[in-house]
């Protein structure tokens, strides 16, 4: 029930008050909450364009971090979401961030934490290319995004 109870408390203080970019798209219940995010300055990679966020809590949160990937949207929906080109973003949505791994978390982060260090993520990139081996990646992977150790040796982006 430590879940609930965190999760309570962080929706009841970001329906007050969300940063700016970032708002909520569904959190009907306290397993999964999708949020929109949007790149807020001029980077011509992501201007104009909203993702979605999807973020899915273990009873162990915060303790154990979420699983939180971007999710594609079809441009036939009344809201059309695509996934970010990015180095660190596969084309399925899975985000390659120490923040989100296991040995990268900790439970002070919370979900605007979260939304707030993706979103600077894409601000600062410059490169217009999916992680190396995506479509291998995408094709072969069964593993849950928290599963999947990664290797963080990337400062530039």
């Amino acid at each position: 029930m430590f879940a609930g109870k965190r999760l309570s408390k962080e929706l009841a203080k970001m329906q007050g008050h969300l940063p700016p970019g970032i708002t909520f798209a569904k959190s009907d219940n306290l397993e999964e909450w999708q949020m929109d995010i949007r790149v807020l300055d001029d980077n011509p990679l992501y201007q104009n364009q909203i993702y979605r966020l999807k973020f899915t809590f273990s009873q162990k949160y915060p303790i154990e971090p979420p699983e939180v990937q971007f999710i594609l949207l079809p441009s036939t929906t009344e809201t059309p979401r695509p996934i970010p080109i990015h180095p660190h973003i596969y084309s399925n949505g899975i985000i390659c961030l120490d923040l989100l791994s296991t040995a990268g978390w900790s439970p002070v982060q919370t979900v605007e934490s979260v939304c707030m260090s993706i979103q600077s993520m894409l601000t600062a990139n410059t490169r217009d290319e999916r992680p190396p081996g995506d479509s291998d990646f995408v094709s072969y992977n069964k593993r849950r995004p928290r599963d999947i150790n990664f290797q963080y040796d990337d400062d530039n982006v």
